[in-house]
């Protein structure tokens, strides 16, 4: 068996910028921690991918990401980890592996209508992992999930367009049936949705929908995070040796915009790699 050590890094792996918004949640629980990104931004986004490509593609950032000695791997991703979480866990079963998934099971004890909406990519919602957890819970809860693809939303807030005319216009379609039904909370069911909330919560005002509660699963990640870690004893306590890291599979210039507009950071304190690949790992 492996040994990890407290002060080996956690590796972070998305898509694209999406997982920063669970970097963020990470960065506050474990601040002591070192943290490596990899944002795959060459073949973001996911959702049009077919399961195949994801699994290749997020075994290839896996090994990307062991290569620096990580001690646990949060996949920062919705369709990554439906398409591939049992996969990568096959492959290293000794790792701490974490994914995430829409909060179709908090939400279900939060409502009070009985209508959840949820927003996420084409992949994500025909995976067999999301309708399986659906259908699961629709039948013990009788809550009603309203399921809605956003098809072309994640390119928009790559590109940094978090409020642009056509960002607003994909959001508003994709709102629509939510906010006309009784839903009162509304998931968001890829992690680079919590950037738009500002925008969710105008537009659902509009609607005069500025009730409805909006869950994204970032916070709940980093708790299961520091939980799995102190059981394994890695919990790293020494601020002074936390670093942060970034990796990317596209231009770094791209990433040092994410981080300036998405976390208030000074890109120019951090070391971004570019790798290329252009084959999917087998």
């Amino acid at each position: 068996m492996p040994k990890f050590e407290p002060q080996a890094p956690i590796g972070i792996f998305d898509s694209g910028i999406g997982g920063l918004s669970v970097l963020r949640h990470i960065r506050e629980q474990l601040p002591n921690e070192s943290l490596i990104y990899f944002a795959d931004s060459g073949f973001a986004p996911y959702g049009d991918k077919s399961e195949q490509e994801i699994m290749q593609r997020t075994l290839f950032a896996a090994q990307n990401l062991l290569s620096h000695g990580i001690k646990a791997i949060v996949v920062a991703c919705n369709t990554a980890t439906a398409a591939a979480i049992a996969l990568l866990r096959t492959h290293y079963p000794e790792l701490i592996i974490i994914g995430v998934e829409p909060a179709l099971k908090p939400a279900a004890a939060m409502t009070r209508t009985g209508q959840v909406g949820v927003i996420a990519t084409t992949s994500t919602l025909a995976s067999a992992k999301y309708q399986l957890l659906c259908a699961q819970i629709q039948q013990t809860t009788q809550v009603h999930f309203i399921s809605q693809a956003c098809p072309g939303l994640v390119n928009q807030i790559e590109l940094g367009e978090l409020d642009s005319p056509a960002t607003l216009k994909i959001l508003r379609n994709c709102l629509q049936a939510i906010l006309q039904s009784q839903a009162d909370i509304l998931v968001l069911g890829c992690t680079h949705y919590p950037f738009i909330e500002t925008s969710i919560r105008s537009i659902a005002a509009s609607e005069n929908k500025g009730a409805i509660h909006i869950l994204d699963t970032g916070q709940a990640i980093a708790r299961q995070l520091q939980r799995l870690l102190t059981q394994q004893q890695l919990v790293h306590h020494s601020p002074s040796t936390a670093r942060l890291r970034f990796i990317t599979s596209g231009t770094s210039e791209k990433l040092e915009f994410a981080l300036t507009r998405l976390l208030n950071l000074d890109a120019a304190q951090y070391v971004i790699q570019e790798i290329r690949c252009n084959l999917p790992a087998s």
